[in-house]
């Protein structure tokens, strides 16, 4: 295939790359033909890179550098050219007039993509004579690595475009996800669930930003914390579009940005490229304060007690837990004097606990009952709780069985659920919500999440691990300790739990129910 590439910045040379090492002809073009130049070059060293590390052959290196041409009229006439992908800047105006140009060039044939990352492909065809031939074709940098791609059609998109577009993508090793047009696509507005409820804690001083790190990495097995992710994207592009997203979908609750960002945005903390965001780069940088060491007293009795009915199965697991780590775990219904009180929380708060159940509020401590990807447990604290009996509950958590490695322990204020579970089920409710909605099949957030970013596992699997009915628990706990819209139960998981459905499963459709002719004749 003849492709052209108009835009030779970072993508628009990355999307060359990758093509031109899969076997098609590429034409790199720009209106400032030095950036060519560069792209040119740079492509061709990357190639060369390729081959030093054993991932190409000198031979596949030459010939794919050999089909990379480079133009100097990105608008000039191009009879055999099949493909077209904008990797201009984010303008709709500037983008308009690329495919206008492009239009008058070449033939009516050749069909075009835009690399847009947040603007309606709808939109962008809308300035064509012929909008049918458009659709959206969104890679991540760096492309020949981030091997996911994003196809779009638009509300005027030809039906046999995404096919053919997905068909090219994974003919060249990367794979391809449909994603309606929306704001946000698919990665990008599922990635929501993570940094938007990791700010709504930071909001209510739950953690800081260190203290929500280690736990994302440590119990939910992230590779990285909501906050270093913020500070490696730029806070500044990170803010744009989170509101971006929840201007388009018309204020949804699920999306809210947080008061948090403006300022430090206003301020340049944008993160690793200004030297300082959540955290401090640089030769001089100080970096997160390491955590404070475990001081109190081990073996100091503790009482573990089901915060509801349906959280006995946890504190059975946390009792047992305990004991084969030699802690000194009370039996029978009452806690002793003196005796620690650990809750097993799940969507609720230790203080509801302390009220519904008489509890001495200044030894009673909320446990994350969450299965951990890491050695870590969350030790949640209420305003009343006494701050040697903290340090003594923390260290008895901290006990590993038979001489292990101790685990680390994080102290966070009481919230509902505490900040995994928050975490988790925001992930989990935002991606339910693309399902429910149509916006991209249940297979595909879960590629694309994991593709994308990085996620151990897609947020319906992620579901599927704790269970529909858990999950639902969970949301509704959430949503009714609260008060909070942005925690209210998903259609998504509701109607999966009550049908005893996996979340990934995409279920029944009334267009399933009828004929090849649509006329549900039997």
């Amino acid at each position: 295939m003849r492709i052209r590439i108009v835009g030779a910045g970072a993508m628009g040379r990355g999307i060359a790359q990758w093509a031109a090492a899969a076997g098609h002809t590429v034409e790199l073009g720009d209106v400032r033909t030095e950036a060519v130049t560069e792209a040119a070059g740079f492509v061709r060293s990357m190639l060369e890179r390729a081959v030093q590390k054993g991932r190409m052959s000198a031979g596949d290196a030459a010939a794919a550098g050999d089909r990379l041409i480079a133009l100097d009229d990105p608008w000039a006439e191009g009879p055999d050219v099949e493909l077209v992908v904008e990797a201009v800047r984010e303008d709709l105006g500037t983008k308009t007039e690329v495919f206008g140009r492009l239009e008058a060039a070449l033939p009516a044939t050749a069909v075009f993509a835009t690399n847009t990352s947040s603007l309606s492909v709808t939109r962008i065809a809308a300035g064509l004579k012929d909008p049918t031939r458009l659709a959206g074709l969104h890679f991540f940098n760096p492309v020949p690595l981030m091997r996911i791609v994003e196809v779009v059609p638009g509300a005027a998109t030809r039906p046999e475009i995404p096919p053919l577009l997905t068909a090219l993508v994974e003919s060249c090793g990367h794979r391809a996800v449909t994603v309606a047009d929306t704001p946000g696509f698919l990665v990008n507005h599922a990635g929501r669930g993570l940094v938007t409820e990791a700010l709504a804690l930071l909001e209510e001083t739950v953690g800081d930003p260190a203290d929500i790190d280690r736990i994302a990495r440590d119990v939910l097995g992230l590779r990285m914390g909501p906050f270093e992710l913020m500070d490696l994207t730029g806070l500044d592009v990170t803010a744009a579009v989170i509101d971006s997203i929840w201007t388009g979908f018309r204020h949804e609750e699920r999306l809210r940005p947080s008061y948090l960002t403006p300022n430090r945005v206003a301020a340049g903390l944008h993160g690793r490229k200004t030297g300082r965001g959540w955290f401090g780069y640089g030769p001089e940088a100080a970096g997160p304060a390491p955590e404070a060491p475990v001081t109190g007293d081990p073996d100091r009795p503790v009482h573990v007690l089901a915060a509801t009915p349906a959280g006995n199965d946890d504190a059975a697991a946390l009792r047992e837990e305990l004991t084969a780590a030699g802690a000194t775990v009370e039996a029978g219904a009452q806690p002793s004097a003196g005796a620690l009180v650990l809750v097993p929380v799940w969507g609720t708060t230790v203080a509801s606990a302390v009220a519904a159940h008489g509890l001495p509020a200044g030894r009673t401590f909320g446990v994350d009952p969450l299965p951990a990807a890491g050695r870590r447990r969350v030790l949640a604290v209420t305003p009343a709780a006494e701050p040697a009996a903290a340090r003594d509950a923390r260290a008895v958590l901290a006990r590993a069985a038979d001489g292990g490695e101790p685990f680390a322990v994080s102290v966070v204020r009481d919230t509902a659920g505490s900040v995994a579970q928050r975490l988790l089920a925001s992930i989990v409710s935002v991606s339910a919500s693309i399902a429910e909605h149509g916006l991209a099949a249940p297979a595909d957030i879960d590629l694309a999440v994991t593709t994308g970013l990085g996620y151990p596992v897609g947020p319906l699997a992620w579901g599927d691990r704790i269970g529909a009915a858990r999950m639902l628990e969970l949301q509704r706990a959430l949503h009714a300790t609260t008060g909070d819209p942005r925690h209210r139960p998903t259609r998504w998981v509701t109607e999966r739990a009550a049908l005893g459905l996996d979340l990934t499963d995409p279920g029944t459709s009334p267009g399933d129910c009828l004929d090849g002719d649509g006329d549900g004749a039997v």
